[in-house]
């Protein structure tokens, strides 16, 4: 486990469909916003800072998982609440809890794992170990 971040966001008009719901692709946005948060709360190096300094580009989405328990609209305020629920040898689980105060709207996991482009090859990159320096600042 780790620690739990939470992020707010203001949903907006153009965030909902037709019928005035949350487009659904717009949760995993905010997610990945969520994560980049996490980290960002957790003490850890914007990612363009960490490049120039361990060659670490980021976290890339591997994988994705989404549960909806209800609908939000424009105008709520959600809260996204993010934690690393299983950290592996060169992956992560972020688990993110999306919530309207007590209602609970949507759960989602990310796979996710640290990155660096490949020597000799810098259109490619490759997933490395978790960093045990930015797995201690999590948790």
């Amino acid at each position: 486990m780790s620690k739990t971040v939470v992020y707010d966001v203001q949903v907006v008009f153009g965030d909902c469909d037709p019928a005035g719901i949350v487009f659904f692709p717009n949760f995993s946005r905010w997610m990945d916003a969520s994560s980049l948060n996490f980290f960002v709360q957790c003490g850890v190096l914007p990612w363009r800072e960490l490049v120039k300094t361990t060659g670490i580009i980021g976290t890339p989405l591997l994988e994705i998982h989404t549960k909806f328990s209800r609908p939000a609209t424009y105008g709520e305020t959600l809260q996204i609440h993010t934690n690393v629920e299983e950290w592996r040898s060169k992956v992560f689980i972020h688990r993110h809890i999306v919530k309207r105060g007590d209602v609970l709207i949507c759960e989602g996991t990310e796979t996710r794992a640290f990155c660096q482009r490949v020597p000799g090859d810098p259109d490619r990159i490759q997933a490395i170990a978790v960093p045990p320096d930015i797995k201690a600042l999590c948790l």
